[in-house]
């Protein structure tokens, strides 16, 4: 096309554009009812998941370095573990702390109330109907997530609960998701999932017989997981992008109990050293560098983090007979499961010491799975025996925690500030 041709074509498109209508209506978010749609409905249930696993992602992380499974490397950016997270501080106006508030709540939402219209909308109801199956279960460990690691919380904008209120709710929507996936085969997995889920919640309940009940109808091989990708950031396995050495190097098994287990050739709590240092100085650690661990538990940015095997229900059962006083009975279970990775049995000689090494078992086979700080809290208030080590007692110099360490997180400042049934700032 030459310039007189060109300059034609122009002319003529700009005469065309003055005749042309730009007024554009905004058509404003989806209409409700399109939610009604049964094609629409596995994409509730979807959504419910993915706000959980990325609230997970976050949770599994950051209690990673205030429990001390990891030790904080100094990165306090995005990726990193904030100032006071390092000292073991869970604090209200935090900024690191809204996030995994919002996604965990934002999936209990979807999945409760996705399953309720469900139930309204589709023509079979929810009986054996994957979507609601899959919304409740999805339901049920948001929930479980809150009452684990949440010192209380709000439902919908509603007044504060505790968070046995929120463990309740979550052993109500794991006995719908059972209920609703009944005996049809293709739900198996998600049907033995909530049992699972049902079992720790409820022995964090202190309900015991049911939650030794629960477990043992879950197979000792039974894994059911959270499942991450590497094909976006907000889907990646925060533990691992956090601490695989490129980009960041924020956390490190350096100064933690695991890195004396790594090295007796536990399989469960695998890592390399790196021969790096941390990314950034640590301020507790007379401000120098620390030296940089990897972990290998998670050797992907879309490595998977369970949440709930038949190996913790075997741990939940071996608990439940400790705490009755049968020390040999507990560590007949727990020394299956060492036998069976090649390591030596252990032997307790009492029951004191029995809670000291059963403790530390329950964290190396649970390792950086987001569970910890559930166990440490609720342990504390049943003022269970035995001890944890120096580097993971809070006030000890060893560990580097502040002798006030939080063991759950406090509800946001985000939700304080647009909640109108509760003070904008902590009572307590």
């Amino acid at each position: 096309m030459n310039r007189r041709s060109s300059l034609a074509v122009v002319a003529t498109l700009g005469l065309t554009l003055v005749g042309c209508d730009f007024e554009v209506t905004n058509p404003g978010p989806t209409d409700d009812r399109f939610l009604d749609n049964p094609e629409a409905h596995q994409a509730m249930a979807n959504g419910a998941a993915r706000q959980l696993f990325s609230a997970l992602a976050n949770v599994a992380y950051t209690t990673s370095a205030v429990s001390r499974e990891l030790f904080p490397s100094g990165s306090t950016s995005s990726f990193g573990i904030s100032a006071r997270q390092q000292r073991g501080l869970l604090e209200w106006d935090d900024e690191h702390i809204n996030g995994p508030w919002v996604d965990a709540q934002q999936s209990r939402y979807i999945g409760e109330s996705g399953f309720t219209r469900m139930g309204e909308t589709n023509p079979g109801g929810t009986s054996a109907y994957r979507p609601a199956v899959e919304a409740a279960l999805w339901a049920g460990f948001a929930n479980r997530l809150l009452g684990e690691n949440w010192c209380e919380a709000t439902i919908d904008a509603g007044p504060i609960v505790s968070r046995e209120d929120m463990l309740r709710r979550a052993e109500e929507w794991f006995t719908t998701a059972i209920t609703a996936a009944g005996s049809e085969p293709s739900l198996a997995e998600q049907r033995t999932a909530a049992i699972a889920g049902r079992a720790a919640v409820r022995m964090h309940l202190g309900d015991w017989a049911g939650a030794v009940s629960d477990a043992g109808d879950v197979p000792t091989d039974f894994e059911f997981s959270a499942n991450y990708e590497s094909a976006q950031q907000s889907e990646y396995n925060r533990t691992y992008f956090a601490g695989a050495s490129e980009p960041y190097r924020a956390v490190t098994v350096w100064n933690t109990v695991y890195e004396d287990y790594g090295e007796s050739g536990d399989p469960r709590t695998p890592w390399v050293e790196t021969g790096q240092e941390g990314d950034a100085a640590v301020q507790m650690v007379n401000n120098s560098r620390v030296p940089f661990f990897r972990q290998e538990k998670f050797a992907e940015r879309g490595a998977d983090i369970r949440l709930a095997s038949g190996l913790e229900m075997r741990l939940i059962e071996a608990e439940q007979l400790l705490r009755s006083g049968n020390v040999e009975g507990a560590f007949a279970i727990v020394n299956a499961r060492r036998t069976e990775l090649g390591l030596d049995a252990l032997d307790p000689a009492d029951a004191t010491e029995g809670w000291t090494m059963f403790k530390r078992e329950r964290g190396v086979e649970m390792w950086l799975e987001g569970r910890r700080l559930g166990d440490l809290y609720r342990w504390n208030e049943d003022g269970t025996p035995g001890s944890l080590h120096p580097m993971e007692t809070a006030g000890d110099p060893a560990s580097y925690l502040d002798s006030g360490q939080d063991l759950c997180y406090p509800i946001s400042k985000s939700e304080r500030e647009s909640n109108p049934t509760i003070p904008n700032t902590p009572t307590g």
